[in-house]
């Protein structure tokens, strides 16, 4: 019974390390490292330049501040409804989304201007019944050309 429970567990090890080294599971893993530092980029583009030179145009951006306070109609405290944060949220991902958008967009550009680079010419390789036909056309036409030239001189 021991040495079937150690079969078990070799298969299971053998299985995840299968598993854990396919090529799915790494990119994925490296997709989402890169998205990490990706996010912590943007957030920064965001917070550190793209909201102050929107603060200066607009005189105010940050709205975390504003909330709506309610009364408690047995004399506790008011009732905070802070409004202002989630508005504040809204406008930091609609800021976020288009920074990405413009970067994709820039990005997917430079590739198609990459992929659009004329790429070598691919000469086909002949067989030797190719070449030889195409030998005799070309000798064909030069001689029609020859024939059609003569005539019309002695015309």
């Amino acid at each position: 019974m021991l040495k079937q429970e150690e079969q078990h567990v070799k298969k299971f090890v053998q299985e995840f390390k299968e598993f854990a080294m396919r090529g799915n599971v790494i990119d994925l893993a490296v997709g989402v490292i890169i998205g990490g530092a990706f996010g912590k980029i943007t957030t920064s583009l965001v917070t550190n330049i793209i909201t102050p030179v929107l603060s200066a145009i607009t005189g105010k951006i940050n709205l975390s501040d504003l909330a709506l306070k309610i009364p408690d109609a047995f004399g506790g405290k008011d009732i905070v409804i802070a409004y202002g944060a989630f508005v504040q949220n809204i406008l930091d991902f609609v800021i976020t989304a288009l920074v990405i958008f413009i970067m994709i967009k820039l990005m997917n550009r430079l590739r198609q201007k990459k992929d659009e680079e004329p790429a070598e010419p691919e000469v086909p390789v002949l067989s030797k019944e190719e070449e030889l036909l195409t030998e005799i056309r070309d000798l064909l036409k030069k001689k029609n050309i020859d024939e059609t030239n003569i005539t019309k001189r002695i015309e």
